[in-house]
């Protein structure tokens, strides 16, 4: 008699992974990874004690997927750009765990990579010791922030999103300019959120960098 198989932790995160890419993490569970593997979840138990510590393994990975072959060039303005897009284009693969890196510490090895990277360039920068930390949160604090809202944008269905659109026409085109001059004024313009995600990632990160540069001690 053939015992019953061992998975290895790669192969439970790559099933893992592959089950969020068609799912979201709410509805993800240890048990439908199981189901995939065709085993059951206390197989799985022996490498990830919950679903929250699998999870967080998972977005580490995404984290360490942004590192592969980064090397650091440019000032430190441009090193933490560099850096802040990689981590924007590796969640952009895996949005479900977008929201996970913001709501759990991941710790693992990814992590750590972002972390060093981050605070060497923030070093860099002329910023004193006692500042950096500060600094360091923030930066992390809003990246999670801005990915966690652009992913949550990507995983709804066309439906909802015509709906949606649909709202915000009605909601700024439809203005009583009486009531609401400003907003009457500027509807033509006037952008829906899931529209230029991207440009807006980009200033909001360069407006924060710049806010730190303006900090660092002259001379």
């Amino acid at each position: 008699m053939t015992g019953r198989r061992r998975w290895s932790t790669e192969e439970i995160l790559d099933a893992a992974a592959e089950l969020l890419r068609t799912g979201d993490a709410d509805s993800f569970s240890v048990r439908k990874v199981a189901a995939v593997l065709g085993t059951d979840s206390s197989s799985l138990y022996r490498h990830f004690r919950s679903k929250t510590e699998l999870l967080r393994a998972l977005a580490d990975r995404v984290l360490e997927s942004a590192m592969e072959g980064y090397r650091p060039e440019g000032d430190w303005k441009q090193r933490l750009t560099a850096l802040s897009l990689r981590v924007h284009a590796a969640f952009g693969q895996q949005p479900a765990l977008a929201a996970v890196w913001g709501r759990y510490a991941s710790g693992g090895p990814g992590s750590r990579l972002v972390v060093e990277e981050a605070l060497q360039a923030l070093r860099a920068s002329g910023l004193p010791d006692e500042e950096i930390p500060v600094r360091y949160h923030r930066i992390a604090v809003l990246l999670a922030a801005l990915i966690a809202s652009e992913a949550g944008v990507g995983a709804i269905a066309p439906g909802e999103y015509e709906q949606g659109m649909e709202l915000f026409r009605v909601t700024v085109l439809g203005a009583d300019p009486e009531r609401f001059p400003a907003l009457a004024h500027f509807a033509r313009d006037i952008r829906p959120l899931g529209a230029d995600r991207r440009a807006a990632f980009e200033q909001i990160l360069a407006a924060h960098l710049a806010d730190i540069e303006s900090a660092v001690p002259r001379g």
